[in-house]
């Protein structure tokens, strides 16, 4: 074997320098994605595991105690002055003599109530179309009611209930049809919870397209996306929503064909909340609002994953939009006032400061580096997408509006699993846009599933009244 030449020893190492150099950015990756939690990232608590990190919410002192607030009515069980049935217990005899004790005067009267439901029972209504012939020679017979359409089938409130649990409460259709048995005493198939399901689905159309037209109309509408497990393949279930208003759509895509196709970004004009993801900024008759909670979450990440002193531009950037917020929220309290333009001026200058440090800061190579570059250059490049709370009390500080909306729907896969069919995760979408946005307008969900039933659904009054 040759001795090799001084050339090819430099250049070995130099190939192991490169080798080194690639390894140690892949270690810091791995590294960094091990730290990754729901604290500091968008993953869900869940997946924390028994590794849990120790509570630390980004939230700040709002300076109110514990508990219910003045104002808050309350969720107490109270009695009733009209109780459906009274029952008088009398002393038998009385504890000091031992005489008949209803022969003594009544002074008091004690009372407790229980509540409880009253046994439940499928009552049966049968329909009878009677035909009757006239003296002419015609048959005529009666009208049955409408959706009464066969020899034997459900009504609206067992129908409702179905929908409720499959829907509402994200059980199976197994579980559904069980526990309609358990409760009712009602032979149920898993097909008649899809039939149900899709009925319902179906009369929506008119609702769908109402909510769409009111989110549309709307000053502030929030977006998110999240992925969801429908006909064994991923697909992406996007949603709008507002203080009243929420619509999901599922949809093969994540990107602006799904976004085209839930047709709400195409024509609006307000302040569209998001996270930051690219395709939404493709829509440029909106005008874009960026979640800081989103950002706290990826600035906490920098902290976390990275070593020696250069997260100190993530603690400096987090501290400034902390200090924002409060001051907005003080300012936003007292009609007519706006932040101190001082203190804005201030921590405004801070943020674009420390992001641009950053964003020239290569000391960490690799995947993470670019990420956390990446980062600050876009707070530091859009600081007016996420600084518009500060100015603007219509403009929200963060996008958890839309957040709760898929929460639910997450909720449901770790519940039940996934949907094996598209066509039922754009059912359950359909049904959980009306769920949610009867929620937000104080309607009582087993009252809009009903009337749901009944092919009668809620409607904006907008709709209502045309």
């Amino acid at each position: 074997m040759e001795t090799p030449t001084y050339a090819e020893l430099l250049a070995l190492v130099g190939v192991m320098h490169d080798e080194l150099v690639t390894l140690r950015a892949r270690v810091e990756e791995l590294e960094a994605q091990v730290r990754q939690n729901s604290r500091n990232s968008s993953k869900p608590p869940s997946s924390d595991g028994l590794a849990k990190p120790a509570p630390k919410s980004l939230r700040t002192r709002s300076g109110r105690k514990p508990g219910g607030q003045p104002g808050h009515e309350g969720r107490t069980l109270y009695q009733r002055d009209d109780p459906d049935e009274v029952v008088r217990h009398e002393p038998s005899r009385c504890d000091g003599c031992g005489r008949n004790s209803r022969t003594g005067m009544e002074i008091s009267v004690e009372r407790r109530q229980v509540f409880d439901l009253p046994p439940v029972a499928v009552h049966v209504t049968e329909h009878q179309l009677v035909t009757r012939r006239c003296p002419c020679g015609t048959d005529t017979t009666g009208t049955a009611p409408d959706r009464v359409t066969a020899p034997a089938q459900y009504g609206p409130r067992i129908l409702a209930v179905i929908v409720y649990l499959y829907v509402g409460q994200f059980l199976s259709k197994k579980r559904t049809a069980q526990a309609l048995a358990d409760l009712f005493g009602v032979p149920i198939s898993d097909g008649t919870v899809a039939t149900a399901t899709t009925r319902a689905a179906t009369d929506l159309e008119e609702f769908r397209a109402a909510a769409r037209q009111e989110i549309i109309n709307s000053p502030v509408v929030h977006f998110d996306e999240t992925g969801l497990r429908a006909a064994g393949k991923l697909h992406w279930l996007h949603t709008a929503s507002t203080a009243k208003f929420s619509l999901l759509h599922v949809h093969r895509r994540r990107g602006r064909e799904a976004m085209n196709d839930h047709g709400i970004l195409p024509t609006f004009t307000g302040l569209a909340v998001h996270d930051a993801w690219a395709p939404y900024d493709s829509y440029t008759s909106a005008t874009h609002i960026l979640c800081n909670a989103h950002a706290l979450r990826e600035l906490q990440a920098v902290i976390d994953t990275t070593t020696g002193e250069t997260w100190c531009w993530a603690r400096q950037v987090t501290d400034s939009l902390l200090t924002l917020k409060t001051l907005a929220e003080t300012a936003h309290a007292t009609a007519g006032t706006v932040i101190d333009p001082a203190a804005l001026a201030e921590h405004t200058q801070r943020i674009h400061h420390a992001t641009t440090i950053a964003a020239n800061d290569h000391t960490h190579q690799g995947p993470l580096g670019n990420k956390h570059r990446a980062l600050a250059r876009r707070i530091r490049d859009r600081h007016a997408n996420y600084l518009a709370f500060t100015t603007d009390p219509s403009a929200p500080w963060d996008n958890n509006a839309a957040e709760r909306e898929i929460r639910m729907v997450k909720i449901r896969q770790k519940v039940s699993g996934g949907l094996r069919t598209l066509t039922g995760a754009q059912h359950f979408a359909a049904i959980r846009s009306y769920t949610a946005t009867t929620h937000k307008h104080g309607i009582n969900l087993y009252q809009a599933l009903t009337q749901l039933a009944e092919g009668k659904p809620w409607l904006p009054a907008t709709i209502q009244m045309a």
